[in-house]
């Protein structure tokens, strides 16, 4: 199993102040990161505009080269290297990209996986990644971590995040449950099913989802202006939230 593409489905709920939600199609790359040079071909490209594109400056670290930053992040948090990683993100399209959340997953001697390292953007420039330990529980694995960024104005800077992970070959899923003093607060969720990695997929993909990263901004601004009108109160962000951290 090489790159793999999953198309599906984001859906989000809220449960406190006051209910709301909704959902949109949505796809997200599966990179192999064993063989990251293999992602080029006609319709895309490493570090270089095209209909799709993985650009290192997107995601964490410093250098151009993308493994060697996965290297320095595990050794941050203290983990050693698998013989096998993932990335799942989200490409640029036509350049252009907003990434709400990519996932570094590692996986442990028997082909499970075992951690997952969480990067997360917000609205207003920052970047944080969590590392989160994942054990499993029925046909999913769960992991949890505390909350250190504001993301929406709708909730409280802090918080805890409970993750479910469920991977394989023909499906993915990856759902985040939000509690604020042990009250669940939200549910947001991404769920596809995996295509081939070939260039027929990616123009399909694309014809599909041509302005995919601009109707995110958007439907997340539209969101938000619906709950404001709802009289949900405003939060600003901290000087913090405005930064890249890791």
């Amino acid at each position: 199993m090489k790159h793999t593409l999953y198309d599906g489905v984001i859906y989000h709920k809220r449960f406190h102040p006051k209910e709301h939600n909704f959902s949109y199609k949505f796809f997200m790359l599966d990179i192999d990161l064993k063989n990251l040079d293999e992602l080029k071909n006609k319709w895309f490209s490493n570090n270089k505009f095209n209909l799709f594109s993985f650009n290192t400056k997107d995601h964490f670290g410093s250098s151009e080269d993308f493994i060697e930053n996965v290297r320095t992040l595990l050794k941050k948090f203290e983990l050693k290297e698998s013989s096998k990683m993932r990335f799942i993100t989200l490409p640029r399209i036509l350049n252009f990209v907003f990434n709400p959340i990519s996932l570094l997953v590692i996986f442990d001697s028997e082909n499970k996986p075992d951690f997952l390292l969480a990067e997360v953007h917000n609205y207003n420039g920052g970047r944080v990644i969590y590392p989160i330990k994942l054990n499993k529980n029925n046909n999913s694995y769960k992991g949890e971590i505390m909350k250190d960024m504001y993301v929406s104005p709708f909730f409280n800077r802090d918080g805890k995040y409970d993750f479910s992970f469920k991977y394989d070959e023909e499906n993915v899923s990856l759902k985040i449950d939000l509690y604020e003093e042990n009250k669940k607060m939200l549910t947001a969720s991404f769920s596809g099913n995996s295509l081939h990695y070939n260039e027929e997929n990616l123009m399909k993909l694309f014809l599909k989802h041509t302005f995919l990263t601009t109707f995110v901004v958007i439907r997340t601004v539209w969101q938000s202006l619906k709950l404001y009108l709802k009289g949900i109160k405003f939060r600003k962000a901290e000087e913090i939230d405005t930064k890249r951290r890791h």
